[in-house]
């Protein structure tokens, strides 16, 4: 089972049990963090794709360690004018480990207590309209 889920603005793959290297997340090393735009899941024998979540479907993780990525380096030049400038940073990295990734059924059953409510909600709105 995958799914596809954006995390601070980035899409991934993900699966479980795998590490993955993310953006800084503010959460502390050891919390356990859940991230409710997954857009995509594929359980094997069904894929599920969302416009734009999949409703109810949840990626788990834990947050492992806070660290710094290799430096990456930035070279500036321009030719026959003796310009050179070399920048260099060092992006700062949340590692993650997927937990689980879970699809929830209830949802569904909220949708249609959602659409009964709506249905009661709607006649006494009408019956305002005719009394005016």
């Amino acid at each position: 089972m995958y799914a596809i889920v954006e995390i601070a603005g980035h899409q991934y793959k993900v699966q479980q049990d795998q590490r993955l290297y993310v953006n800084r997340l503010k959460d502390d090393e050891g919390a356990k963090v859940s991230f409710d735009r997954v857009l995509l899941v594929d359980d094997g024998s069904k894929v599920s794709v969302g416009a734009p979540a999949v409703k109810g479907a949840t990626v788990n993780a834990t947050v492992d360690r806070h660290l710094k990525g290799d430096k990456v380096l930035v070279f500036k030049k321009k030719r026959r004018k003796g310009y050179q400038k070399l920048n260099g940073f060092r992006p700062s990295l949340t590692e993650l480990v997927i937990t689980g990734i879970a699809l929830g059924s209830k949802p569904k059953k909220a949708a249609a207590k959602k659409a009964e409510d709506t249905g009661e909600k709607a006649a006494p709105k009408a019956a305002k309209k005719s009394e005016e």
